[in-house]
């Protein structure tokens, strides 16, 4: 049992690629937690895709114990959390289970617009924020610009701003000390009822539901009747320990620490993030305010190349949702797919990680369709309809008005790819908000519609920026705008995989774009193939593709030229049935390709 004054809750935010996860390793390191022979680089990172992509998906804890030179030995809560913008709901709720948390800033880089962002998540949470500039050891290292720029930029004071390098280990001990005598420590009273934080929960295979907590007030012990006040159930707790990276049971857990319970859960969906833990006999009077529910932002559909997968992948993805409540599916099914699944993400890089752990964790072939995001259609009679899947877009002629989202995104980007970035945000019918400078950066604030940004805006801003832009966005709210649904038709037949919704100043070009797309993708059959796209009845835009042509004369050696002529005009009248009753085979890579627009 630990006093408060010997905790320190804190947790490491920064940009992606900004060394949160190194800085980690060197730390649990120092605390002498994992003998040589275990460590490994991003000890953290535990999911196998963490490791190959370089980042982190989920946030992870662990406690260390820091012996400081007055001779007290003081017990650190470690967050490691994720610096991708996809994952700030990740961040958010590590942050609200600490005190203080420590900016890590690359001394070359500088400030990045998701520094930013988690700083003032930070700010919200009201904690106490310690600087630390790390890869001071590169030749680029600039330390003193970064440190103005701090205090630029965030009005962060950052003159007593740590330098290290945390792969070589520079200075790091400082780090451990500055936690301790400059971040404040938990407050809390052990004799009030129980009262826990639950920060996070996961499926596992021996023990069923782990969630992890913050105790606030109270005890957690083992063999108490607890319950959680949000989704109002009562369970009795198995096991309570702590994570130093691997699990340590222990009897209790005391006001301010951070650690783990199961107690027979069956679904994670019974365990809230946010949701407050309490005493089932002697229950805390207030809840604690918890988390918004997380929004999906993305929808898209995911379908099993072959049909007799359908139930591996429902199993798959009930398997995926336990231990990401950010996810969310339902059933859907489409004329060129047939079953699948509508699913929502927070964002298109939480769809990539998604699909691929579909694929390697569950084995599973799959087929995405256009992302989409959620529209509001108002319709004539005054009804409101929540639109998740451009197939389903109503009658025209019904519909009042339709209202899309919008986002306020931040761009800091390097003064000579400004132009390039101006452009690409005002192609995707952008207006700008703000533009300020950070030294030679530029910091552009743009309102962009969602549905622009969510297909690749990502992928374009890093290639007209050669990477060096960095991007954050948050929601605004909907606005009414001239949107339509654009159809594809391959042979007369619409495509549902392949509609999207589109505003009418860009329908032709988006049309034009994926039919040339399409012709080059579609393999040529025996018949000629139109591809058109269309508005209603209106087709904007038409490619063909011509009919592999079999040569019916090769049994001809000279001869009458009538008879040459009969056996064409057979030809002829056999490709124009086919094209009649031809079913036009559309290749699973072509629907992923169309759906990636390249612009010119």
């Amino acid at each position: 049992m630990t006093e408060t004054s010997l905790i320190r809750n804190f947790s490491i935010i920064a940009h992606i690629d900004h060394g949160k996860s190194t800085l980690s390793d060197r730390l649990i390191q120092l605390c002498g937690n994992v003998s040589l022979r275990e460590m490994k680089e991003q000890i953290l990172d535990s999911m196998e895709i963490e490791r190959e992509r370089g980042i982190t998906i989920k946030a992870q804890t662990v406690r260390l114990d820091y012996r400081h030179e007055d001779g007290r030995t003081y017990q650190l809560n470690l967050m490691d959390t994720p610096g991708h913008v996809d994952f700030a709901y990740e961040v958010s709720r590590s942050l609200a289970a600490c005190e203080g948390a420590v900016l890590v800033v690359d001394a070359s880089q500088g400030v990045e617009a998701q520094t930013l962002a988690n700083v003032y998540q930070a700010l919200d949470n009201d904690l106490e924020i310690l600087p630390v500039l790390n890869k001071v050891d590169l030749p680029a290292a600039d330390p003193d610009r970064v440190k103005q720029q701090i205090e630029d930029v965030i009005g962060l004071d950052a003159s007593n701003a740590i330098p290290i390098s945390a792969k070589t280990g520079l200075n790091v001990e400082a780090v451990l000390a500055a936690i301790v005598d400059r971040l404040p420590p938990p407050k809390g009273d052990r004799s009030k009822p129980l009262k826990a934080l639950l920060i996070d929960s996961w499926y596992d295979a021996y023990l069923g539901v782990v969630v992890l907590v913050r105790i606030v007030d109270g005890v957690l012990k083992k063999g108490q009747r607890i319950r959680l006040m949000a989704s109002g159930g009562s369970y009795q707790v198995e096991r309570v320990g702590v994570f130093r990276p691997k699990q340590e049971m222990l009897a209790e857990l005391g006001p301010g620490e951070v650690g783990f319970f199961t107690a027979a859960i069956k679904q994670v969906a019974d365990t809230r993030v946010g949701d407050t833990v309490t005493d089932e006999k002697s229950p805390t009077a207030s809840a604690l305010p918890g988390f918004k529910p997380v929004q999906p932002v993305v929808f898209c559909g995911l379908f099993p190349v072959d049909a007799a997968d359908f139930e591996g992948l429902r199993e798959a993805m009930a398997k995926l949702r336990l231990n990401d409540a950010s996810f969310s599916y339902e059933m859907e099914t489409s004329a060129a797919l047939g079953f699948g699944f509508r699913c929502g993400f927070l964002g298109l890089l939480h769809l990539e990680i998604i699909t691929e752990r579909l694929e390697r964790e569950f084995g599973m072939d799959l087929i995405t369709t256009a992302p989409s995001v959620i529209y509001h259609i108002y319709m004539n009679d005054g009804a409101r309809i929540e639109l998740h899947n451009p197939a389903d877009m109503p009658d025209p002629v019904r519909i009042d008005r339709i209202e899309e989202p919008w986002i306020q995104a931040t761009i800091l980007v390097p003064d000579e790819y400004l132009g390039a970035v101006l452009k690409l945000c005002q192609d995707r019918r952008g207006r700008q908000r703000n533009l300020t400078y950070a030294g030679s950066r530029a910091m552009l604030v743009y309102e962009l519609p969602l549905n622009e940004v969510v297909f690749d805006f990502y992928d374009r801003l890093k290639s007209v920026s050669r990477g060096y832009a960095s991007f954050d966005y948050q929601m605004t709210g909907y606005e009414e705008n001239d949107l339509v649904k654009m159809s594809i038709l391959v042979n007369g037949e619409p495509v549902d995989a392949l509609s999207i919704i589109v505003h009418r100043s860009r329908a032709e070009q988006r049309g034009r774009a994926m039919c040339e797309k399409l012709k080059d993708l579609i393999p040529p059959h025996l018949f000629q193939i139109p591809i058109q796209a269309a508005i209603g009845g209106r087709i904007i835009a038409r490619e063909t593709i011509r009919a592999l042509r079999k040569d019916v004369l090769a049994k001809c050696y000279g001869g009458d030229i009538t008879r040459k002529r009969k056996l064409l005009e057979k030809q002829k009248a056999g490709k124009k049935k086919m094209r009649e009753f031809g079913k036009v085979e559309i290749p699973q890579e072509a629907f992923i390709a169309a759906l990636k627009m390249e612009e010119n």
